[in-house]
């Protein structure tokens, strides 16, 4: 699913109004249409702990069943509707109407200056006072009147705001929340950058978040994913023709994973052969967790390359499937090794020793074969060993002579150390996508919402996974899956391919094993699952 920028939207919205004659206010209306829609679908709470159940009245009566049910049958609905003084405060006055046109009990409150009222929103009000309804400024000393309801809808602030919110609207912001009932979000939680899905100083955070005509970034990377909640597109009559066929940014689903059937004839070389320079004393299940990955994403064969004093145990941990490969003390035979295969990952639980570092440079220098560089891989390249061998690194710039395809797995720690950035990152699309950019590999910056950055500046955002994932050795198994992958296809696309691959059979293993008790071991299992799903869609 493409995913347009705030500038994008508008832009589309300006030429709907001005070279398609569509009335910007039937658009307004159309907009407070899909909120109410989906506001009603809401499941509200019936009688519990809210309701009279346990009610004594003055005379000591406790009312029974048929009267609790008649209660709930007589109450109406609540809802509290946030509005700005732009054109999303006016959706949100809309909505307000709506509801109350249909029966429910709905307090409307201005947060900002009525002066910077748009047109629109001032037309909005006037429809709403017709209907009895009134749009009330915000009174931040009497709180109490502002909860609880059954529903509370943010029409603050929409994809125009890149500044922080005010302390009004930050209270109001928090407020959302006091009540017992759901918020809902008008096309962005307020707060919310709508590019990058950082929080503006304080932000909503919704249940659902109805956003119009198209999918917006900051919806589904970063902070702003865990404050839209359940995210629900509504178009509002824009026609399609008016967004670019192509957007920088995309969110991969299922229809965007695509697995060849193996033909009825091919052997092991038909899959590729995959190196993998991994492990060190005290992290030999790194190695192991990404060689097996590798295996079950259907490489054809794998070569486990680990120091000698750690190769009994990774022979043992391996078993059948993988052929582990003893280092041999000659660079030279290491580098020969690795160039007859056609994919290579480096640097699951390698350690930064010496010996580590002099042959992650010249893999990289001398492999023409795609390379995924994880874990001290990364550390290596970035500097991040002591001040006294620092001169003898040649650090990051070795990404810039490649020639290969080069694939890095950094989590936000590690892309801090390569990128030089602060932590947290607020922009994960944007850092991402300029590094990919300025060192001509494929960025993969792992996380909630994991984002794929291409060398052309094209990103893809990641849906599938789950906490249960956030163990060590799940980066290891992807590691190796994306390996296995790129040992037979090589091309940029395969590395999202197996971050969604990853995540799906981590939501496997979910289902099965729950978050808190499934390990990596549980992932790389259910991989193949995972890839049969793709298969049986054809």
């Amino acid at each position: 699913m493409n995913l347009y920028t705030a500038d994008q939207m508008r832009e589309a919205d300006r030429r709907a109004i001005e070279e398609r004659g569509i009335p910007s206010i039937q658009l307004m209306e159309n907009a407070a249409m899909a909120v109410v829609r989906e506001v009603r679908a809401l499941p509200i709470p019936g009688p519990g702990l809210d309701g009279p159940i346990g009610w004594i009245s003055e005379d000591g009566h406790i009312p029974d069943s048929e009267e609790v049910a008649e209660f709930w049958a007589m109450r109406r609905r609540s809802a509290i509707v946030w509005c700005g003084p732009g054109n999303n405060g006016g959706d949100g006055v809309a909505a307000a109407r709506l509801l109350l046109e249909m029966g429910w009990l709905v307090k409307c409150v201005l947060v900002g200056d009525r002066a910077k009222m748009t047109a629109d929103c001032l037309e909005m009000e006037r429809r709403l006072a017709e209907e009895g309804g009134v749009l009330e400024d915000f009174d931040p000393e009497n709180w109490e009147q502002y909860m609880p309801f059954d529903v509370a809808i943010d029409a603050m602030f929409g994809v125009g705001l890149h500044r922080d919110l005010g302390p009004d609207a930050a209270l109001a912001a928090q407020m959302t929340r006091r009540g017992t009932g759901w918020v809902v979000s008008v096309d962005v939680p307020s707060g919310i950058h709508a590019d990058t899905g950082a929080v503006m100083g304080s932000a909503v955070r919704a249940d659902v978040t109805v956003t119009f005509s198209r999918g917006k970034p900051g919806l589904y990377v970063g902070q702003g994913a865990v404050h839209s909640g359940r995210v629900v597109i509504a178009g509002i009559g824009i026609p399609d023709d008016l967004y670019p066929k192509r957007a920088q940014t995309v969110l991969v689903g299922r229809e965007d994973v695509y697995l060849s059937p193996r033909p009825v004839d091919a052997h092991k070389g038909n899959f590729g052969k995959l190196f993998i320079l991994a492990g060190s004393r005290g992290y030999t299940g790194a190695a192991a967790l990404c060689a097996r990955a590798a295996v079950r994403g259907g490489a054809g064969l794998v070569t486990l390359a680990v120091p000698e004093d750690v190769y009994p145990i990774l022979a043992a941990k391996c078993c059948d499937e993988v052929m582990v490969w003893p280092l041999p003390p000659d660079d030279d035979a290491v580098v020969k090794k690795a160039k007859g295969c056609t994919a290579a990952v480096i640097g699951p639980g390698l350690g930064q020793g010496e010996r580590a570092r002099r042959l992650v440079y010249r893999l990289l220098e001398e492999l023409a074969c795609p390379v995924v560089l994880d874990a001290d891989g990364l550390n290596i390249i970035s500097g991040h060993i002591n001040d006294a061998v620092a001169t003898l690194s040649r650090h990051i710039d070795v990404l810039d002579r490649r020639e290969g395809l080069t694939v890095l797995t950094p989590h936000d720690g590690e892309f801090a150390r390569l990128d030089g950035c602060g932590l947290p990152i607020r922009d994960r699309l944007g850092l991402a996508r300029r590094f990919a950019g300025k060192h001509r590999c494929v960025t993969v910056l792992k996380g909630y919402r994991t984002v794929t950055a291409f060398p052309g500046g094209s990103c893809a955002v990641n849906p599938t996974g789950n906490p249960g994932m956030a163990k060590g050795g799940s980066g290891d198994a992807l590691a190796g899956l994306m390996g296995g992958l790129l040992a037979q296809r090589a091309q940029p696309e395969e590395a999202a391919k197996a971050v969604w691959l990853h995540g799906r059979a981590g939501d496997l293993a979910a289902e099965d094993r729950g978050e808190y008790g499934m390990t990596p071991t549980d992932l790389i299992k259910r991989i193949p699952y995972a890839m049969k799903e793709l298969l049986d869609k054809e």
